[in-house]
């Protein structure tokens, strides 16, 4: 049975752009996508008392008018909608968990000048055992692709470039992967980005040692990508290798880009939120939608 692009919805601006961007995936990797909206204090049942039917009708009203917009829009995708009567955060991961993807609406810019993940949104990414996708409120199909030689929008002009952050010193090949595939689902080309610290030397052997260095993160970024250089063939792939912290790197790549792919972690039965601090920057400050890969 094929996995569905699963997406979490709550009513809001930002939910409705990521049910938006989340059919459009679905319909790129040839999914079915299944809309879920959960929430604590639904009553199992229907009531005759209004205090209990209230959130019913509230929550199935998102539904429906989530599921009209989709079919208007995308009228060839599989669609389906639950209404789940549990926490939200464990709804989602649980929906995750049955997904080839789970897509979640992030909120805009906030008074602080950065982006706000909402608390639900981080505490899911943390637990997701799979991939998931944050997207901005106002997310078109537009910001997917590039604009043309005259500056407007454009549904036949190329589609912007994936960036993925990858860092050597751990496992990376979940994320390759889902980057590489995200590519290559749009005909897209792949900025593959990796930093790596100077040494704390003084004098001639620190520049010599930087040289060292710098050669050490190309090879390791070389072989990490080669062999889905080698499976995906007709991606065109550039690799940024750049010293200093990755977080600003990131920022800079990911400027112009559709998506971009970080890792995070997995940490089963860890305690509290963790989403690792590259992700959680990027998260609260990358305007495009981005993807988390959980990782071991």
């Amino acid at each position: 049975m094929l996995r569905p692009v699963v997406v979490g919805l709550d009513g809001s601006r930002e939910s409705l752009a990521a049910a938006d961007w989340a059919a459009r995936e679905a319909l790129r990797r040839g999914l079915p996508l299944r809309l879920v909206h959960a929430y604590e204090g639904l009553a199992p049942e229907a009531s005759d008392l209004p205090e209990l039917e209230a959130p019913r009708s509230w929550a199935a009203g998102i539904l429906r008018g989530a599921m009209d917009r989709v079919n208007e829009r995308y009228p060839q995708l599989r669609l389906s909608a639950d209404q789940i009567s549990r926490p939200a955060t464990d709804a989602l991961v649980k929906a995750g968990e049955e997904a080839e993807l789970l897509v979640l609406g992030s909120r805009a810019l906030s008074r602080f000048g950065g982006f706000m993940a909402g608390s639900v949104a981080l505490a899911t990414v943390a637990r997701a055992t799979r991939s998931v996708v944050l997207v901005r409120a106002g997310q078109s199909s537009e910001d997917d692709r590039l604009p043309d030689a005259e500056g407007r929008s454009s549904a036949h002009a190329p589609y912007r470039e994936v960036v993925v952050g990858v860092d050597t010193a751990h496992p990376c090949e979940e994320v390759l992967g889902f980057a590489f595939e995200s590519a290559a689902l749009r005909n897209a080309p792949l900025r593959v980005v990796h930093t790596w610290q100077p040494p704390g030397l003084l004098g001639t052997a620190d520049a010599e040692a930087e040289v060292i260095v710098r050669r050490t993160a190309e090879q390791a970024l070389a072989a990490a990508t080669g062999p889905w250089r080698e499976k995906f063939p007709t991606v065109p792939v550039c690799d940024v290798v750049q010293s200093g912290r990755p977080v600003p790197q990131l920022l800079r790549s990911a400027k112009d880009a559709g998506l971009l792919v970080v890792g995070r972690e997995n940490r089963p039965g860890g305690l509290g939120v963790h989403t690792g601090p590259v992700a959680h920057a990027v998260m609260h400050h990358v305007r495009c939608p981005v993807a988390i890969v959980p990782h071991a």
